[in-house]
């Protein structure tokens, strides 16, 4: 067996299914889970109906590469969306199924294990993180290393603090804007420092995007090709754009995305897809064309976020440490405003009392450099409706209520 698969760690929900071990939750309370990370407003009708009226593609086996209806639907929303010139659909653009998918296999392409004259390659990564990019680590044959958080610069790595001998080993670097868990979004300054680390030491940038159709303020969030571009970056080097239809449009089970950005990497990514055997089903990129060309759903999408967020925002801050993010889905609170308790404490009493399931911070991190910076944290995906979502802070108020009065 590869042995790269004994590093792998379990993952965030594992963790919680064993936190919640032998616990019967509270039955006068109906269960609500603030925990997973999944869409569940309504798909779209156009889109659904979009994929039932082309199932005759379901008799075609689909080319790697895509139609070219999609591509340029893709790279026709790219533009439209940052601001920038239309990318090549044939070079510069690749649809995926879903971006964690690509995320994954991504690094198969990047990461070359036999340069190494420095030591192992490494995989940079944020801390909190989405644990795919460790898991492409592992089994490109490369090592994480994590770059923690800092609550003062908006929750972005400090890269500067990175010494000079990490960065020489330094293959693939992800990141995250709008951030998983945090919200946060990166500036240009911050793209900026990423770029010049990229050219003085080679590495490969991962920009994960899914989030950027939910915000809170009236500027969208920077998107990393758009800051390429507004820094004279016009193809892109050593820069790869990820993002889904998943949380833009409501259709998680499509596994529909894509790549953009630096041709060459495009090249070689289609050539290891194309044994990966990982092409788009052709009615799935039927639907994908319709999802891609209309915004109309997506504003109503947004609004029904906005709404949200602010009615549980404030209700949250009477109890825990939490803002209104820059943009995704989800709160990131720290728990220890009104009592000394820890994440995994706090979520297990929560899901035991008031039937209320959220992800402890420090199961979406790893202790690095002293410290695990999703500790005494907690991730809540204000997924549901709205209703839902009030009832679920209202119970975590009382539950935060009657601890700090014990």
């Amino acid at each position: 067996m590869n042995p790269f698969l004994n590093k792998l760690q379990p993952y965030p929900f594992e963790k919680l299914k064993q936190l919640f071990a032998g616990i019967t939750p509270n039955p006068a309370y109906k269960a609500i889970s603030l925990g997973l990370g999944e869409p569940k407003h309504p798909t779209p009708s156009f889109i659904r109906n979009a994929l039932t009226e082309h199932l005759d593609g379901l008799a075609s086996y689909p080319s790697t590469a895509g139609i070219d209806g999609l591509r340029q639907a893709i790279s026709a929303w790219l533009a439209r969306r940052y601001g920038i010139p239309a990318l090549n659909p044939a070079t510069e653009i690749l649809p995926v199924n879903g971006s964690r998918e690509a995320l994954f296999s991504l690094a198969q392409t990047i990461i070359d294990p036999n340069k190494n004259q420095h030591g192992t390659p490494l995989v940079l990564c944020p801390n909190p993180f989405y644990q795919i990019y460790e898991g492409a680590a592992y089994l490109a044959g490369a090592e994480p290393y994590f770059a923690n958080a800092d609550p003062a610069r908006n929750f972005a790595p400090d890269y500067q603090s990175i010494p000079e001998e990490i960065w020489q080993r330094v293959q693939l670097l992800y990141i995250c804007s709008p951030g998983n868990p945090t919200g946060a979004v990166l500036n240009l300054q911050d793209w900026e420092e990423l770029f010049l680390l990229s050219d003085r030491y080679g590495f490969v940038i991962a920009a994960d995007e899914c989030y950027s159709e939910i915000y809170f303020n009236d500027e969208a969030p920077l998107g990393s090709l758009q800051a390429a571009r507004m820094l004279g970056r016009d193809n892109y080097p050593r820069l790869i754009t990820l993002s889904s239809l998943s949380k833009r449009s409501n259709v998680p089970g499509m596994r529909s995305g894509f790549v953009a950005g630096d041709a060459a990497i495009i090249k070689q990514f289609l050539l290891y897809r194309t044994y990966h055997g990982s092409a788009m089903c052709p009615s799935i990129q039927s639907a994908s064309i319709a999802a891609w060309n209309d915004e109309q759903h997506v504003q109503e999408n947004r609004a029904l976020y906005v709404k949200k967020f602010a009615q549980v925002t404030p209700l949250l801050q009477e109890v825990l440490d939490v803002k209104l993010p820059d943009a995704a889905f989800y709160l990131w609170a720290r728990v220890d405003k009104l009592v000394t308790i820890s994440d995994t404490e706090f979520a297990r009493r929560l899901y035991q009392e008031f039937n209320v399931t959220v992800l402890p911070g420090s199961y979406l991190a790893r202790d690095a450099h002293g410290i695990n910076p999703g500790e005494n944290r907690i991730r809540m995906a204000l997924v549901a409706e709205v209703e839902e979502c009030m009832e679920a802070a209202q119970r975590i108020v009382a539950f935060t209520k009657n601890l700090a009065a014990k």
